[in-house]
């Protein structure tokens, strides 16, 4: 996959999380500028491209901000990534680091993250009647450690207003994986407690995001690709 104009990627995922064990797949995040002049036309650019192999999600400047907005906690974590794990770095994608708690609300963090972690509970008990091949198990334990990630990363987002990729503690995170491949309910008490938390806590974060910190750094992404040719 060729995709011109990536303003900032990096290796996110387990690697990043400090989850990864032997044969995991690296994972790869970032962003891109479609030429402006590109759209004005009767059919907009792609929006997202996916490869695998090496496995590589580009989301275009635009949507990126969207789903940011929106607290999505995958293309959140690409602009809190530490300093090693960014491949690509432009003056545009350390613009978008700088303004990235702009990004940020409180009600748009909390639905986001604690609605990830209970789509992965729903996996979990989605799993089947108990008599299950060792990768069904594989899978329960990756989708365990990733509720107890997402619960205590956008907890902390949440409370802080700051965003830690690497856990502090991953072997905790792989016991209690195998826990809940055993016995999926066991994960419940852990959602609970962050429902619990999420509803006492209060939040460093405005209510609503600043949209106007993105659309003035989108607007400065498309004037620098439209093409000087023809203008007055």
């Amino acid at each position: 996959m060729s995709v011109q104009n990536i303003l900032l990627s990096g290796v996110v995922g387990s690697t990043a999380y400090g989850l990864a064990h032997a044969g995991s797949d690296v994972d790869r995040l970032g962003l891109f500028a479609a030429p402006t002049e590109e759209l004005h036309g009767l059919h907009p650019p792609q929006e997202s491209h996916v490869s695998t192999a090496p496995d590589r999600t580009l989301h275009e400047a635009a949507k990126w901000c969207r789903l940011a907005l929106g607290g999505n906690p995958t293309v959140t974590e690409l602009v809190w990534l530490p300093d090693e794990l960014y491949e690509v770095r432009t003056p545009l994608g350390d613009e978008l680091i700088d303004i990235r708690t702009t990004f940020l609300s409180a009600r748009r963090v909390r639905d986001a993250y604690l609605g990830y972690a209970t789509q992965q509970f729903r996996r979990l008990l989605g799993r089947g009647d108990g008599s299950f091949s060792a990768d069904t198990r594989k899978r329960t334990a990756k989708h365990a450690r990733h509720l107890k990630r997402l619960c205590g990363q956008g907890y902390e987002l949440y409370t802080t207003g700051r965003l830690t990729i690497r856990v502090d503690d991953p072997e905790s995170f792989h016991r209690f994986g195998e826990q809940v491949a055993d016995d999926p309910e066991t994960a419940l008490p852990l959602l609970r407690r962050y429902e619990t938390a999420f509803e006492e806590a209060r939040s460093v974060l405005p209510e609503q995001p600043d949209e106007r910190a993105a659309d003035a750094w989108l607007r400065k992404v498309r004037r620098h690709f439209y093409p000087s040719a023809g203008r007055s």
